[in-house]
C-alpha cells in the first residue's frame, strides 16, 4: 500500500467518524431513577434534552430525595449515551479498540 492510498483511507475514516459523531447528536437515550418516577432524555453526545418528574415527588419535604433521584437519572442517561457512542464507534472501527475514540 502506498502513501497516497493510506492518506485516502485516513480521510475516509475521518469523514465516517464525523458522520457518526453527528449522528450521535440526533439519537436519543432515556435514563431513569426511582422506578421511572424521574426520566431524562439525552442525545448520544450526553447532552440533556428533557426531564420528566412525577408529580408525587414534588413536595417541599422531599427535596433531598428529588435531588438524589435527579442525579441518578442523569447518571443513568450519561451511561446509556456512552454505551451508544461506544457501540457506534465499534461499528465504525470493526471492533478495533482505537484509544481516544471511545
Amino acid at each position: 500500500m502506498n502513501m497516497s492510498d493510506l492518506m485516502k483511507q485516513a480521510q475516509q475514516f475521518q469523514e465516517k467518524l464525523a458522520a457518526v459523531q453527528n449522528d450521535l447528536g440526533n439519537q436519543q437515550v432515556v435514563g431513569s431513577a426511582g422506578a421511572g418516577m424521574i426520566t431524562v432524555t439525552m442525545n448520544g453526545k450526553g447532552e440533556l434534552l428533557g426531564l420528566v418528574i412525577e408529580q408525587a415527588l414534588v413536595q417541599p419535604d422531599n427535596t433531598q430525595m428529588l435531588q438524589d433521584l435527579f442525579v441518578a437519572a442523569v447518571n443513568d442517561g450519561i451511561a446509556k449515551a456512552k454505551e451508544l457512542g461506544k457501540s457506534e464507534m465499534t461499528r465504525l472501527t470493526g471492533g478495533l479498540n482505537i484509544p481516544g475514540l471511545v
